[in-house]
């Protein structure tokens, strides 16, 4: 990719997020309250790995909003097949959303049509503007969006593993170049869509059938010419695989509230990112995230801390008729100080390892920040507390 190459990304939300919550076992990822992870930690898993390997300038997030589209009042049996949605899934949505709000990314939903048909339309889009598009699904129908300037990343194993479709590994893998596959899809049916199959006829014998006639449609003009029983099959089917046919088209020309180049990403928000991980408990992800590009700075600062050891007589000289804030943890045990540590700055910290401690911290003009407020405050008359970072840490995450 050029310097200024532009590169959309494009995720199928609510497959990709199905995707996370089967790959990850649920039982294993909950927080303390028992709110299910494993989806949102999959999804935000994979959202870190696509951005750091594909290095995207655009993103989008496309999902389906119920499975009442244009297709079910056409074929009311479409998708019908499916099992109900898991409560345990359910119940991660909203924080799926929240988090890609946090990511800085923008989504898309749109009454009727299906995340694919979004995805379609600004993939056509994007490719009138130049762009370089990757559309992360696992719908094989995305197939046909495929071309020069558009390649679909589907997944081989959960959300990690992904094979990258270009026009030639569709013809790999299928013999069939992209335009061809929804010909040879609506051959084939879908059962994972409730799309009939034509009987008699699978895979190998669809894969000639478009090759011999070039099109769906030649073959159907000429289907008079197909001897034998698939012959039969398939001219009393036909009816069937037109339908298939047009139910597998995606449509690209959906009314959205945003255009290709609104979607511009930046970065993540730091402060917002890292709220939501402390409020799900997902905390492993919180290293990994900072490798990617940050709103106001795409690095992460590093602090050279020094600590002093020292008595407590000497600390009093340090803060007497200190007006500045300090930060102060208390080590107690038994009900007993044993140690303190006090930080005049991002940089500096003084260490007393004995129960003394002096004057300074009865003095109400010193602004202080603890941990654990209330042992100093009952044994030891501190005053000029700001804030207790215990209680601020409850209140954000009361699990």
């Amino acid at each position: 990719m050029g310097a200024n190459q532009k590169r959309l990304l494009l995720i199928d939300g609510h497959s990709m997020a199905y995707r996370a919550f089967y790959a990850l076992p649920v039982e294993n990822f909950k927080t303390s309250a028992g709110q299910p992870t494993n989806a949102i930690y999959g999804f935000a898993s994979m959202l870190i790995n696509l951005i750091k390997e594909e290095k995207p300038t655009h993103i989008a997030v496309a999902f389906d909003v119920s499975r009442k589209t244009f297709r079910t009042e056409r074929f009311p049996e479409y998708k019908a097949n499916r099992a109900s949605t898991p409560d345990e899934f359910r119940s991660q949505m909203s924080h799926i959303n929240e988090m890609i709000e946090s990511f800085g990314i923008k989504h898309f939903e749109v009454e009727g049509f299906e995340a694919d048909d979004i995805i379609a339309t600004l993939a056509k889009a994007a490719e009138l503007k130049g762009f370089d598009t990757l559309i992360c699904t696992g719908d094989r129908d995305s197939f046909q969006l495929v071309n020069n300037k558009t390649t679909v990343l589907y997944p081989k194993k959960g959300v990690t593993e992904m094979s990258r479709m270009t026009p030639a590994a569709v013809v790999e893998k299928y013999g069939l170049t992209p335009e061809q596959y929804p010909d040879f899809a609506a051959l084939r049916g879908d059962p994972s869509d409730n799309l009939p199959s034509v009987p008699g006829v699978g895979e190998k014998t669809a894969t000639k059938w478009i090759i011999d006639y070039g099109s769906l449609e030649k073959l159907l003009e000429n289907s008079k010419e197909i001897t034998g029983k698939v012959g039969e099959s398939l001219r009393a089917n036909i009816d069937v695989v037109r339908l298939n046919r047009e139910l597998t088209h995606l449509l690209d020309d959906v009314k959205l509230s945003s255009g290709v180049e609104d979607l511009t990403w930046p970065g993540f928000d730091a402060s917002a990112m890292g709220l939501f991980f402390e409020k799900l408990e997902i905390r492993a992800l919180k290293e990994r995230i900072k490798s990617l590009p940050q709103i106001g700075g795409s690095e992460s600062k590093e602090i050279s801390t020094s600590v002093t050891k020292l008595d407590s007589n000497k600390l009093d000289a340090i803060l007497k008729d200190r007006k500045d804030p300090v930060a102060i943890s208390f080590e107690v045990l038994d009900g007993f100080l044993t140690s303190y540590s006090v930080a005049i700055s991002d940089s500096e910290v003084f260490s007393v390892s004995d129960s003394k401690i002096g004057d300074w911290i009865s003095d109400p003009n010193i602004p202080k920040y603890v941990h654990g407020a209330k042992y100093p405050i009952k044994k030891l008359n501190m005053a000029g507390l700001t804030a207790d970072i215990e209680l601020l840490a409850y209140l954000i995450n009361p699990g």
